[in-house]
C-alpha cells in the first residue's frame, strides 16, 4: 500500500487489472475441501445471532419432562378405587393356601367321645393354644410379605393407596385363611361325633380360640382377636418402609446430580488421566 495506490489488493505496475475478490465469511478458503464444516468458534449460517434457536428443543430439557411426567402423573380415583379392591381381593384368595398351611402345622387335639358330647382327653390340652399360635405366628409373616409386595409392586402409588391396600388385603385373607384350615378334617370329626360309641377317642381339627367374626347389624363382618394380626403386621412394615424411604415422596425420583448436569448441557466429569508410563519422556517445561 502506497499513498499512490490506496487499495492494498491492486498492483502498482498495472492500475487496469481487476483486484482479487476478498474472502467472505460465507466462502470457503480455496485450500478447504467443499465439504469442510465451520471452525466451532464461527457462527454457522444457518444459527440465528446470539446462538438460540427456537425450533431446537435440548435433550436435557426433553429428558427433564419425561421425567416429570413420569414421576408427577395425575391420580385417578376410578383406578386408584380398582387397584385397592383388585389387590384386597388377591390377597383373599392368598388367604387360603395360609389357611391348608396353618391346618398342615398346627396340631389336631385329643377328645373323648362320652353321652353328653366330646370332652378333651386330657385335663389342660396344650393343643388349642399350639393352634392360636401358628395361626398368629403365620398371619404376621403373611401381612409383611404382603407390604413388602405392595411397595415393590405399587411403586407409583406408594403411600396411603399402598398402606390402605394391605391393610384392606390383610383383614380379608384372614377370615378365608381360619375358615379354609379349619374345615380341614372337620366332616370326619362330626361324623364321629355322630355315630362313634362313647368312649372311643378320636382328635378334633385346629380351630381358634382367640379369635373370630362378629357381625355388626347383622350384615358386617368384623373380624377381632388374632385375626387382625395379618393387618398389623402389614400396617407396621408399610410404615417401617415409608419411613426409611429416601424420598420424600416415597416413589423413585431421579438423580438431582445427573439432572443438573444433564440440565446444564455439560458433560459429566471423567476420570483423571493415568500417570504416565516409568519409561516416558516427561512433556517440556517452561
Amino acid at each position: 500500500m502506497s499513498p499512490d495506490n490506496p487499495d492494498p489488493e491492486r498492483h502498482v505496475d498495472d492500475p487496469d487489472r481487476p483486484a482479487p475478490p476478498r474472502a467472505s465469511a460465507a466462502t470457503p478458503p480455496a485450500n478447504e475441501p467443499p465439504g469442510a464444516t465451520p471452525p466451532a468458534n464461527e457462527p454457522s449460517a444457518a444459527t440465528p445471532p446470539g446462538g438460540f434457536d427456537p425450533g431446537h428443543v435440548p435433550a436435557s430439557t426433553a429428558y427433564q419432562s419425561s421425567l416429570e411426567l413420569t414421576f408427577d402423573e395425575p391420580r385417578r380415583p376410578l383406578r386408584t378405587v380398582v387397584t385397592v379392591l383388585g389387590f384386597a381381593l388377591a390377597f383373599a384368595v392368598l388367604g387360603a393356601p395360609l389357611g391348608l398351611l396353618w391346618a398342615v402345622l398346627a396340631p389336631d387335639t385329643p377328645v373323648l367321645k362320652t353321652a353328653e358330647g366330646a370332652i378333651y382327653a386330657e385335663p389342660q390340652p396344650e393343643q388349642p393354644i399350639a393352634a392360636d399360635g401358628w395361626f398368629s405366628l403365620l398371619g404376621l409373616a403373611f401381612g409383611v410379605l404382603a407390604a413388602l409386595v405392595l411397595w415393590f409392586v405399587l411403586r407409583r402409588r406408594r403411600g396411603p393407596v399402598g398402606l390402605l391396600a394391605a391393610v384392606l388385603g390383610a383383614l380379608a385373607a384372614a377370615p378365608v385363611a381360619w375358615q379354609v384350615g379349619r374345615r380341614v378334617g372337620l366332616a370326619t370329626f362330626d361324623r364321629l361325633l355322630d355315630t362313634a360309641p362313647a368312649g372311643q377317642a378320636f382328635t378334633k381339627p385346629a380351630d381358634l380360640r382367640a379369635g373370630g367374626v362378629d357381625w355388626l347389624l347383622g350384615v358386617l363382618p368384623v373380624p377381632h382377636g388374632n385375626l387382625l394380626l395379618p393387618a398389623f403386621g402389614a400396617a407396621i412394615t408399610y410404615t417401617l418402609l415409608a419411613g426409611w424411604s429416601r424420598w420424600p415422596s416415597l416413589r423413585p425420583e431421579p438423580d438431582p446430580a445427573a439432572l443438573s448436569w444433564a440440565s446444564a448441557g455439560t458433560p459429566a466429569p471423567t476420570a483423571a488421566p493415568e500417570p504416565p508410563a516409568p519409561g516416558a519422556a516427561e512433556p517440556p517445561r517452561g
